[in-house]
C-alpha cells in the first residue's frame, strides 16, 4: 500500500491520518508482524487474534485511555481499517474479550513478540553504556492554574496553596 496523504472527493475521511500513515508505514514493512506469534485461545468470527491486538495499539495511539472510548472514537473509521486491510475495526467489547482471553503464556508471548518489534528499533542497544547516564529526578511541586487540563488541589510540604491557585 503506497502512503498518500491528499484531498479527496469522499463524504468521509479519516481525522486519523498521521496513526493511518504510520500504520500503513508498519504494514509494508511487516513490523507487526510477530504479534501473529501470540496464539490467543478463542473463537475467531471477524478478525484473527493479532488484528484485534494490532487494533488495541491503535487505540492506544489514537488517545483512547479505555477500549470503552474505541467505539465513538474509532469505529466509523474506515480508511484506518482499510490501512490495516480489514472492511471494519472491531468494536470495544471484541477487543475487551481479546485481552480477557489472554493466558499467562500468551502473556509471555506477547512480551516476547513486542520486544521482537521495538528492540531493532530502540537506541538503548547503541548507546555506549560505560559513561554516566544523567537523569534529573525533580519532584519538586509546581503550581498550576484551575484550567490545566487534571489539575487539582495539592499539598506542598511547607507551603500554603490558596485554591484560585490550583
Amino acid at each position: 500500500m503506497d502512503i498518500k496523504i491528499d484531498f479527496t472527493n469522499e463524504l468521509t475521511n479519516t481525522s486519523y491520518a498521521p496513526l493511518a500513515a504510520l500504520f500503513a508505514h508498519y504494514q509494508r514493512n511487516h513490523l507487526l508482524e510477530p504479534l501473529r506469534q501470540v496464539q490467543i485461545p478463542m473463537q475467531m468470527r471477524d478478525f484473527e487474534p493479532h488484528s484485534k491486538l494490532k487494533q488495541v495499539l491503535m487505540s492506544i495511539l489514537a488517545g483512547c485511555e479505555t477500549l470503552s472510548e474505541v467505539n465513538p472514537s474509532l469505529k466509523q473509521e474506515r480508511i484506518l481499517a482499510q490501512v490495516l486491510g480489514i472492511p471494519r475495526l472491531a468494536d470495544q467489547s471484541n477487543l475487551s474479550r481479546t485481552l480477557d482471553a489472554l493466558t499467562l503464556k500468551n502473556i509471555e508471548e506477547l512480551r516476547s513478540s513486542t520486544g521482537i518489534i521495538w528492540q531493532p528499533l530502540s537506541r538503548v542497544a547503541s548507546r555506549d553504556w560505560r559513561s554516566y547516564l544523567w537523569m534529573d529526578f525533580d519532584l519538586s511541586g509546581l503550581p498550576c492554574g484551575p484550567k490545566a487540563e487534571a489539575s487539582q488541589k495539592g499539598y506542598f510540604a511547607g507551603k500554603k496553596t490558596s485554591v484560585a491557585g490550583n
